[in-house]
């Protein structure tokens, strides 16, 4: 006699017989379709190789004094005591925050709204953004060597128009203006990128939300403050992130356009550890200043996921 099971009888007969072992594919992926962790140890190999090794051995120089030729001499918290109480790292602590903090103002809005526009279908749009992102091709040594030749207060064009607009031909030789140029040359090179950061986020976004808004009978701004924004929330947090760290590891644009100058008022964190390492060959001290600068960063970027809530990964799409 024939006994007929019901798909629900199976059901509960595959539950009472527990799980089945989960089966792995030829090419190391489970049978859920996650790869194997096997995959991820060329990128845990070469994180550890280049950035664990290197920021250990900075922290162990940071506990000695070594002038890069003989052997490092164990000093203990001299350093870090040092460091403290050096006014010239506390002013160079104080303009790195600064030179952040403008450069967040500056790249972020202008970022935001042009990642809009590009993820739109405007006409010619491909092209103008194709022109937009060239500077994000160029090399940061290129970029700062071409605008310290045009801000040239002899030679440049600077020279020649920048009395028209009220800007001072010599305006690398002033405090404010050097600040904001290095904030700006870097704007102009990054900004691209985080372009690119809000666009995807915008193509993301679902277009029955907009179609939604506009039958209740919300206006574009109404959208862009409603919609646009809440949506794009982790989207900002990430560019931010990565704005932040930048922003407080720049070095070459002022190693190239300033020199730390006018005096030490372009004198930056990341300058400064240069200037004391290379320049006064105090390895033990510049160790020290790079390892309070990889804090500082590390801990800026972990209390911004913290509290922006990007670290829960909460769906944006609500209702979706």
């Amino acid at each position: 006699m024939t006994t007929l099971t019901t798909p629900l009888e199976k059901q509960r007969i595959g539950a009472a017989a527990g799980p089945r072992p989960r089966r792995r594919a030829a090419d190391g992926r489970r049978a859920s379709g996650r790869p194997s962790v096997a995959w991820a140890v060329p990128g845990l190999l070469f994180f550890g190789l280049f950035a664990v090794v290197p920021m250990g051995l900075a922290v162990y120089l940071s506990f000695t004094s070594w002038d890069g030729l003989t052997s490092p001499t164990p000093v203990g918290l001299d350093n870090w005591t040092r460091l403290f109480g050096d006014p010239e790292f506390l002013q160079a602590a104080r303009l790195s925050a600064l030179l952040t903090v403008v450069s967040w103002l500056f790249q972020t809005p202008v970022a935001l709204l042009l990642g809009v526009w590009a993820a739109g279908r405007q006409r010619n749009r491909a092209v103008l953004s194709a022109v937009f992102f060239l500077p994000l091709l160029l090399s940061t040594t290129a970029i700062s060597v071409l605008f310290h030749a045009l801000l040239d207060p002899n030679f440049g064009v600077v020279k020649e128009i920048g009395p028209w607009f009220g800007i001072d031909p010599n305006i690398l030789g002033t405090s404010t203006g050097a600040l904001l140029t290095v904030a700006f040359v870097g704007g102009w090179q990054f900004m691209p990128f985080h372009t690119l950061i809000y666009q995807g986020g915008m193509r993301q976004i679902p277009q029955v939300l907009y179609q939604a808004a506009a039958i209740d009978g919300a206006g574009p701004l109404r959208q862009f403050f409603s919609i646009t924004l809440p949506q794009l929330k982790n989207t900002v947090t990430t560019s931010s992130v990565l704005m932040i760290v930048g922003s407080l590891t720049y070095f070459d644009t002022v190693l190239i356009m300033t020199k730390g100058g006018p005096g030490t008022d372009t004198t930056i964190v990341p300058y400064l550890m240069y200037r004391v390492g290379f320049q006064s060959y105090d390895l033990g001290y510049a160790s020290a200043v790079a390892t309070a600068l990889v804090v500082v960063a590390t801990g800026l970027s972990l209390l911004m996921v913290r509290f922006s809530g990007f670290g829960a990964m909460r769906s944006t799409r609500e209702g979706m």
